[in-house]
């Protein structure tokens, strides 16, 4: 999680297990499914994968899926969900905002790989950017219009510099 902005972190308590918790709350639980990755030996390890998604979900809890495709598999989702026939980069399917995050994350492995090359990222910087991207949707997060793009844009700018990857909007 990040600090909060103010720099004030809320007191903490040692938990059973030694590690430490928020006082009064139960820490946020994730249950991640990981589908496909065998097909894409280079993707990240699921500890990294569950890292960006746990950052992105602001200590909700959830239950997140995230599946990674090949390009037509990805044209088809697009053009049967957006009526856009093309692969797109990544697809979020929210099923439940409240009280838990519900959601699939369908991430064309072969569309990211040629964004990062011609955006000159690595794979695995535009890969955590896909995901927080996706993860943010799914909590209600849009870009449909400035307003809402320039919060999710600051959301993403955010977790992403938490990771040490540059700014993708630069």
């Amino acid at each position: 999680m990040l600090p909060p902005r103010n720099g004030r972190r809320a007191p903490f308590v040692a938990s059973r297990s030694g590690g430490r918790r928020r006082s009064g709350r139960q820490p946020p639980r994730l249950r991640l499914s990981v589908v496909g990755s065998n097909h894409y030996p280079d993707l990240p390890a699921r500890s990294t994968l569950r890292r960006w998604v746990g950052m992105a979900l602001l200590g909700r809890n959830a239950q997140i899926n995230l599946v990674f495709v090949n390009r037509q598999v990805g044209r088809r989702l697009n053009r049967q969900f957006r009526a856009r026939d093309y692969p797109t980069n990544v697809l979020t399917f929210a099923y439940q905002k409240r009280p838990t995050v519900v959601a699939e994350l369908v991430l064309c492995v072969p569309v990211v790989r040629r964004e990062a090359l011609e955006q000159g990222k690595t794979v695995l910087q535009h890969l955590a950017h896909m995901v927080v991207h996706g993860v943010l949707h799914a909590q209600g997060h849009d870009h449909a219009n400035a307003q809402e793009s320039r919060r999710m844009r600051l959301l993403e700018r955010r977790f992403l510099a938490h990771l040490r990857i540059p700014d993708p909007y630069a």
